[in-house]
């Protein structure tokens, strides 16, 4: 997540207005303050705090260099503020924040359980929280190329003991329900939807996230020459016409109940 070009990567996929109209707008009439853990360098916010004047906006996240970038993103913006901080001991006081937010974090983790209940300790009573990430990344294919399943198995594995999980979506609901939260919704919507060749942008993308997963594929496979051949495997499959790829993303928002 610390390479210069995922923050890129993740900057051209991005459709600001949009995502926040359908993710986050339901949720915004009451809210005062808000905080996004994992916040990158702040693409999604920027947009959120010039729409939302009145909204406290506060984005956090464990690279310095990211929220070096959102505060340059935020420059004339005095209702939003970006600082470092781990989502696993977030340094905020308890009850801090009408709305808390995270998007494509949890997967990388490797304590998901205490970063939901960090953000639920932060949730002020009776706010809300909103989860978002992704399911079966990486892995659904159809029809199966078994060579390259079997490698993209290995890969996910080895990513494994850093933390990742590319099946975390499904997972949301359970985080949520283990950290005491009430009234837990879940959406799922579909997020890569390739139905035969994939076009040039999404091609670029795919190239992009490979490329940065390079090391990782090489200590997996032995060689710089594995690597090579297995990207251009995954990227020649996602090219074919014939081929659908396919995975989801989950929407899991959760209620901190007032106390009593």
């Amino acid at each position: 997540m610390e390479h210069p070009a995922e923050g890129q990567r993740l900057l051209d996929k991005a459709d600001a207005g949009a995502w926040i109209a359908k993710f986050l707008d339901p949720y915004l009439p009451r809210v005062k303050s808000f905080l996004s853990v994992g916040c990158g360098p702040g693409v999604f916010l920027r947009e959120l705090a010039e729409s939302h004047p009145d909204i406290e906006i506060v984005g956090l996240d464990k690279s310095i260099d990211r929220v070096e970038q959102a505060k340059q993103r935020f420059r004339g913006l005095p209702n939003a503020h970006a600082y470092v901080g781990d989502a696993m001991d977030i340094p905020f006081e308890a009850n801090r924040f009408d709305l808390v937010f995270c998007r494509f974090l949890l997967e990388y983790l490797p304590d998901k359980q205490l970063a939901v209940r960090e953000m639920a300790r932060v949730c002020s009573e009776g706010g809300k929280l909103l989860l978002q990430d992704l399911d079966g990344q990486l892995l659904w294919h159809y029809p199966e190329d078994t060579e390259l399943r079997e490698t993209t198995e290995r890969v996910v594995n080895y990513l494994g003991s850093t933390g990742f999980d590319p099946f975390v979506g499904r997972k949301l609901f359970s985080l949520c329900v283990k950290a005491a939260l009430s009234d837990v919704t879940v959406q799922v919507d579909p997020y890569h939807l390739y139905a035969g060749r994939i076009d040039d942008k999404q091609f670029s993308q795919w190239k992009t996230k490979l490329d940065i997963a390079r090391p990782q594929i090489v200590a997996v496979l032995g060689s710089e020459e594995s690597a090579r051949i297995y990207s251009e495997r995954f990227l020649a499959y996602l090219r074919n016409p014939e081929t659908l790829t396919y995975s989801c993303l989950f929407t899991v928002s959760a209620a901190k109940s007032s106390a009593k």
